[in-house]
């Protein structure tokens, strides 16, 4: 028996595989660390989705292999090579190499390494898991996208699109809730195509698995525009159920048609503003979350100013910002970059209309009573969401998993603040 630390980065998808691997860790009769200094062998769930993440995982396996190290997820697929120069003791796990984690540790913790970076587990679903969180259960639902974004590096990581069997996801959604989980987090590379390789779609999903006996919420995980057109009318109608938080996690990436072009993103700026027009047309007070690339190679003034205008326009409650970077073995890596003073400029322009968009959104809020499921502990408040998946903190003494009614009485960019009502 030995003791394995595990610690993981990036999306939800990541942050699955390492529960799965700490499930497999457990079941294998090993136990898991409570620190990396504590441990026999360190294991790295990776993420490479921008340089800046992709650094700090590389500081990360420096500073963790003066054990044996294991190098798991997208990071250690895409550029393994990058890996094993910076740890060439390390034995590398791909992202759907999970099933293999008890072969991998057991040959590290011998002294040797192993690699195992090919596609080996058909499914996912079932695994042994041991949560990051005790109410959440991340189910993912599929494997690899069928986008070829130009920029992307996840697509290298995780392959093409492959569908897990809608009964076998409902089968683990009803495990989880009966386990304790109050929030079911649906989870995959891309949501939005869930399903078309096995006749299946994402509404007929989100229908199935809220129709389940059990008293929870279901967040609905990202999905690309460029497949929403297909199933638009059929999701919202399968948002209707109370079940379903109000929420929704669509990456335009740019508001510029050229730009969307060159990044082989499969959609129109128009695509976009008639998903967010149709949902918020359904549900009032529904929240939409939104991913923008500054600095895309070949990005004009007009091309930025395009993506300002799109998100004061569409106003999306919460857009994760990033400037563009040159990933390794994308096509984008070898066009001709943008000046990085150039993209900051740009970047602190658009950060500045998101603050004030996000916080504006927020206003609205103030005076709201209603239910709110209490997801998280920070450091000094609980985290709940309400039916919109809004991030509500409270000073009260309150569980992680309680249900109680709180009043909104002040807001941020960042969040809404109450208290709970009597």
């Amino acid at each position: 028996m030995a003791k394995i630390w595990v610690e993981s980065y990036g999306c939800s998808a990541s942050f699955a595989d390492a529960e799965m691997i700490s499930g497999l860790i457990v079941n294998g009769g090993h136990v898991l660390a409570d620190n990396s200094h504590d441990a026999d062998l360190n294991l790295i769930v990776t993420c490479s989705v921008k340089d800046a993440t992709a650094n700090k995982m590389v500081n990360r396996i420096k500073r963790l292999k003066t054990k044996p190290l294991v190098v798991a997820g997208c990071l250690a697929k895409a550029e393994p090579k990058a890996v094993q120069r910076f740890s060439p003791n390390a034995s590398l796990m791909g992202p759907n190499s999970v099933g293999k984690t008890l072969q991998i540790i057991n040959t590290a913790l011998a002294g040797k390494k192993k690699i195992e970076l090919e596609d080996s587990d058909v499914t996912k679903i079932g695994l042994p898991k041991v949560r990051l969180n005790p109410i959440v259960g991340i189910v993912e639902i599929a494997s690899g996208c069928m986008s070829e974004c130009t920029f992307c590096q996840t697509k290298i990581a995780r392959g093409d699109l492959q569908s897990y069997r809608l009964g076998d996801i409902v089968r683990q959604v009803t495990h989880e809730v009966q386990d304790g989980c109050k929030e079911i987090w649906l989870t995959s590379t891309d949501n939005g195509c869930y399903g078309f390789d096995i006749g299946s779609n994402l509404p007929e999903l989100v229908n199935k698995v809220a129709d389940i006996p059990h008293d929870f919420m279901l967040r609905v995980g990202m999905m690309n525009p460029m497949y929403m057109p297909k199933i638009k009318s059929e999701l919202v109608k399968s948002f209707e159920n109370n079940k379903v938080f109000k929420f929704l996690h669509v990456p335009v990436q740019s508001g510029s048609d050229t730009i969307l072009h060159a990044m082989k993103r499969g959609h129109t700026a128009q695509t976009f503003r008639e998903i967010v027009n149709r949902f918020r047309e359904r549900f009032p007070k529904f929240t939409v979350s939104t991913d923008i690339i500054v600095g895309f190679p070949g990005e004009t003034d007009y091309d930025f100013d395009k993506t300002a205008e799109l998100l004061l326009e569409t106003r999306p409650d919460v857009v994760n910002l990033s400037r563009y970077s040159q990933r390794p073995g994308t096509p984008a890596a070898e066009l001709v970059q943008i000046p990085v003073t150039q993209v900051k400029i740009r970047s602190k322009k658009l950060f500045e209309i998101i603050n004030q968009i996000a916080l504006e959104n927020n206003k609205k809020w103030i005076g709201w009573t209603g239910t709110v499921l209490f997801d998280e502990q920070t450091d000094e408040m609980v985290r709940g969401r309400n039916f919109a998946y809004k991030p509500i903190f409270v000073k009260e003494p309150v569980k992680v998993g309680e249900i109680l009614n709180v009043t909104i009485e002040r807001v941020t960019n960042h969040g809404l603040y109450g208290t709970v009502a009597s």
